[in-house]
């Protein structure tokens, strides 16, 4: 039994001779009574009884031709399903995103993106970048945004951005009115620091060790540049803050200088192993990277 004998034998059925179900599939009558024959020995049993010139289907036809009509109704859903995810993108997208970019190029990204795919539905999980890299190699997420400390086994990755780090300081900071902030002019301020393991961290400490200057006394340590704003809009201590993390805060309650020498942190834009892109992953890092 194949898709072709079903084909004529629906199409007999609908037309009522074998003549004119020739015409509908565009073959010859013989053409469609040797597809009817094949059908039958291959089932077993007689579709259509032969009356003089007519044929008439017998209950075991119709009794079959329920379940291929059932069949090709489903072949219908089946397209339709298609179209709808090819035409309006109708599925999900599951993202995972370190804080730093929560508040600004991802909003950014979602927004083109279901301009694009207003049916689709995306899931987005702000997390550590170890989580974000955990949860994209166990396939949990399509794509993640994670700083560059993470281990990159078991992944695909590539560089997204590399912003310069900017000293915040608390309104009214002694350091308010410099141009440019440079390691001497930290040391022994409360800071508020990201943890020892983050590279931002690391790099920072690198160059207090390489200017021979005491490092700032740090008073709180997180992992989230959110956590950094707020402890330094409260007054708490200066900090390290890119443009992308600061964005949909309120930035009049810190003061921002460059420092120097520059520290650059780096995201990293990361995928599960070996899994084709969808049609909805590859226009989302389309729109990941055009807001950046």
């Amino acid at each position: 039994m194949n898709m072709r004998q079903i084909e004529a034998f629906a199409a007999v059925m609908k037309a009522g001779t074998v003549s004119r179900a020739a015409e509908i599939l565009g073959v010859s009558q013989p053409a469609v009574s040797r597809l009817i024959a094949d059908l039958e020995r291959s089932l077993g049993f007689s579709l259509f009884s032969r009356v003089r010139s007519r044929i008439i289907p017998t209950p075991e036809g119709r009794l079959f031709h329920e379940d291929v009509e059932a069949s090709f109704r489903g072949m219908d859903r089946l397209r339709s399903t298609a179209a709808r995810i090819r035409d309006s993108g109708a599925g999900e997208i599951r993202i995972a995103c370190l804080s730093s970019l929560s508040g600004s190029i991802v909003p950014k990204a979602i927004l083109k993106f279901r301009s694009r795919w207003p049916d689709a539905t995306v899931t987005l999980m702000v997390q550590s970048s170890r989580d974000v890299r955990d949860g994209v190699a166990s396939g949990a997420y399509d794509l993640g945004l994670a700083a560059d400390e993470i281990d990159l086994t078991g992944i695909e990755h590539q560089i997204f951005v590399q912003p310069r780090e900017l000293c915040a300081l608390p309104l009214g900071h002694p350091l308010q009115g410099r141009e440019v902030i440079h390691p001497h002019d930290l040391s022994g301020i409360d800071f508020v620091a990201y943890v020892p393991e983050d590279r931002v961290r690391r790099r920072f400490e690198l160059i207090f060790s390489e200017a021979g200057v005491p490092m700032p006394r740090i008073v709180v340590e997180t992992l989230y540049a959110s956590t950094v704003y707020a402890m330094v809009a409260e007054g708490i201590g200066a900090g390290l803050l890119t443009s992308y993390a600061i964005t949909g805060f309120d930035q009049s309650r810190v003061v921002l200088r460059p420092f120097e020498p520059a520290v650059n942190s780096r995201t990293l834009l990361i995928r599960p192993p070996e899994r084709p892109k969808s049609h909805l992953v590859r226009d989302f890092i389309d729109c990941l990277m055009e807001s950046r």
